[in-house]
């Protein structure tokens, strides 16, 4: 198993090494290269042209069965259940065949709204608690039981 990190916008990047170096698991964070920071975390990383999609495309295209994805977009997700990859988000919901086609109706009427000139608020300001939720799904999926939890 390996963590891939979609980590353009991802703000739990020291607790997925903290966790992962626990479980001598390697983490590859793909970001563009708008992104780069000194502040690299550890971890293997990657950087990739600034199209919209490229860091989605590059996670796609190099995971395997059985790895982690750590994205807060449901189309990658989709994606990528397809391909047995376990999905969590940054602020700790899993991703799974059962709620994956609820979170993709959700965002295709969020987006016909906003063309329709309807303005939504964005996302909820990023909590602590999100942090807590994020920690306790992701040692869940690497705890020994993951394969009989989801």
């Amino acid at each position: 198993m390996k963590i891939y990190v979609d980590a353009d916008a991802c703000p739990v990047k020291q607790e997925i090494m903290d966790i992962a170096s626990n479980h001598n698991i390697d983490v590859i964070f793909v970001a563009s290269y708008n992104h780069t920071s000194t502040n690299t975390y550890g971890g293997k990383w990657i950087f990739v042209d600034t199209g919209k999609e490229e860091a989605d495309l590059y996670i796609v295209n190099h995971v395997q069965k059985n790895d982690l994805v750590i994205s807060q977009d449901i189309g990658l997700a989709g994606l990528l259940l397809k391909k047995g990859v376990i999905v969590i988000t940054p602020r700790g919901k899993q991703y799974t065949e059962a709620n994956i086609d609820t979170a993709l109706q959700f965002r295709y009427l969020s987006a016909m709204e906003r063309r329709s000139g309807k303005y939504t608020k964005g996302p909820k300001k990023f909590t602590e608690e999100d942090t807590i939720n994020f920690i306790t799904s992701l040692k869940k999926n690497l705890s020994n039981d993951a394969g009989d939890s989801n």
